[in-house]
């Protein structure tokens, strides 16, 4: 019996050996080996508050404005109002208690179906291009895509990254400029701040099914297993960069769907720059586009690529040479 079960378990440990040659291999020949950062001509423009086009900066050039605020927008004509009204709101009260403070809002719409540019651009003309501009991809990139494409697009000397349904109160990003500051002396003038959503993780399992927090919590383990350590909450669309830190993250980054965050911050620690998580306040609004079993397993799946392809050298890390 005891030889028969020494078999089977060698047995299963061969084949386990197996599988994952196998699914390294696949993550292998599949890579994309650079990150794809093409833009279409329609992209490269935005329409000013007159609608005439005008084209786009690039985050290589010299900042001039403090705050950039990127808003990736897929058919979010009905909760992109409750969130812009929320930020801009803020924006110009702080800017009429501190005039030297600039801002830009830029909003992505990612290819969208429903009238989502439309809705963005009345913010455009209402407050005027200079401090509302709306990109909209001529097709459907995914999140970490849209996020890249107002980024490289974006002015500011640091940039917040702030999900469409205004699910985190907009006055914390205050919280980030405090954790980012803590931070300081930056390496390169690099640092980055994550709102965090996980000193409500108890409240969450009391209203989760026990098959959403198994998922959860098996998301957290394999992003802690495979690719992110002391980050609690990785997921959290409500992130500070330094603009340098943004170009030389966003540059290198590949996944442009749902676990691009997680990426991002792989390679955030691959290069040492430091992180900060910051506790922010959070509500869950209703119109995720997340599917729960289906798109944890793409985001499973995708963790597990990320962590072969570079453990492979499918992709790689470069130290040292600045990034264009």
């Amino acid at each position: 019996m005891a030889a028969l079960l020494l078999q089977l378990l060698v047995l299963g440990a061969a084949l386990a050996a197996v599988a994952l040659i196998l699914i390294s291999f696949v993550a292998f020949i599949t890579a994309v080996k650079t990150p794809h950062l093409h833009q279409h001509d329609n992209e490269k423009f935005f329409l000013n508050d007159r609608g005439q086009k005008e084209t786009l900066p690039s985050i290589l050039d010299p900042p001039t404005k403090q705050l950039s605020v990127v808003v990736p927008s897929y058919n979010e004509e009905k909760r992109l109002p409750v969130m812009m009204d929320e930020a801009l709101n803020y924006l110009e009260k702080r800017q009429k208690q501190d005039t030297t403070f600039t801002y830009e809002v830029i909003v992505v719409d990612d290819g969208s179906k429903d009238k989502t540019s439309q809705v963005a651009f009345q913010y455009c003309q209402k407050y005027g291009s200079d401090k509302v501009r709306v990109i909209t991809l001529v097709k459907n990139r995914g999140k970490g895509g849209a996020i890249r494409m107002g980024v490289f697009s974006s002015r500011g000397r640091k940039i917040l990254m702030a999900d469409a349904d205004g699910a985190t109160k907009f006055s914390d990003l205050e919280k980030l400029e405090k954790g980012l500051d803590d931070l300081q002396p930056w390496p390169d003038n690099m640092a980055i701040a994550c709102g965090s959503r996980a000193h409500l993780e108890k409240e969450s399992i009391a209203q989760r099914s026990y098959f959403r927090t198994f998922l959860m919590y098996g998301f957290h383990f394999l992003v802690w297993f495979l690719c992110v350590k002391g980050i609690r909450d990785t997921q959290c669309g409500f992130k500070l960069f330094t603009r340098e830190a943004a170009s030389w993250t966003f540059s290198s980054l590949h996944i442009e769907r749902w676990a691009f965050d997680v990426e991002l911050l792989y390679i955030a620690q691959f290069f040492k720059i430091p992180v900060a998580e910051v506790a922010v306040n959070w509500t869950e609004i209703e119109g995720s586009k997340l599917v729960p079993f289906w798109s944890w397993l793409q985001m499973g799946k995708d963790l597990l690529f990320i962590r072969l392809r570079y453990l492979t050298g499918a992709w790689r890390l470069e130290h040292t040479g600045k990034k264009n």
